[in-house]
């Protein structure tokens, strides 16, 4: 069972991007002891709700190493600081899209969360980050951090670990699902078997439902 260091536990107001719309996309370091509801970071707010408002995708994680990545792929980011810059919630190192599955089940301090759903690139990192291709670059590679659900409430501080506790579907690591419904190349049969997968996001399976008809 895999086990990793929190980094850092993030949460964001909303503010006004650079174009002026409305997000919660930057967030900040949180000091202290966290607490973790069902609907994630109290202090954690949400502009958009209509999409980001389910709880299958209460809590964000975005690979640490990834940051190097975008800076070599995409050149200088001066937006591109700490933690939170790419709108998540938990940041490690040493866990990535490959090495866990959805439904896989981790203790997040005294919480207790699941894999629900890769993270669906979209149009806000670039607004926020100030740079186009950062979607495409994503999409492309399929580093897209993923999202949890909150089964047990508790809280959780930075330099505690992130423990898993239970295997999901071992067939449907975070990247293969991606790169099925949100890759280059989808694969509408994939995206039959990941719908019916008993631990996925609602919301995937909605968006599944919109490109399978």
């Amino acid at each position: 069972m895999t086990s990793v260091r929190i980094e850092a536990l993030c949460a964001g107001a909303i503010r006004p991007l650079p174009c002026g719309k409305p997000s919660g996309i930057a967030k900040d370091r949180l000091r202290g002891e966290v607490m973790i509801g069902v609907e994630g970071i109290g202090t954690d707010e949400r502009a958009d709700r209509r999409h980001h408002g389910y709880p299958a995708m209460a809590l964000h994680h975005y690979p640490a190493e990834h940051y190097a990545w975008l800076r070599e792929t995409l050149g200088p980011l001066p937006r591109l600081g700490e933690a939170g810059s790419m709108g998540e919630n938990i940041a490690t190192h040493g866990l990535t899209e490959s090495a866990l599955c959805i439904g896989d089940r981790f203790r997040l301090g005294t919480a207790l969360v699941e894999v629900t759903q890769p993270r669906q690139p979209c149009a806000t990192i670039e607004r926020h980050l100030g740079h186009a291709g950062i979607v495409k670059a994503i999409v492309r590679s399929g580093r897209s951090g993923w999202f949890y659900r909150v089964l047990e409430p508790g809280s959780c501080s930075a330099g505690d670990t992130l423990v898993q506790v239970e295997a999901g579907h071992e067939d449907w690591t975070v990247g293969r699902t991606f790169a099925a419904v949100y890759g280059p190349f989808p694969d509408r049969q994939a995206m039959y078997e990941i719908r019916q997968l008993a631990r996925v996001s609602d919301r995937l399976a909605h968006d599944i439902e919109k490109r399978i008809g």
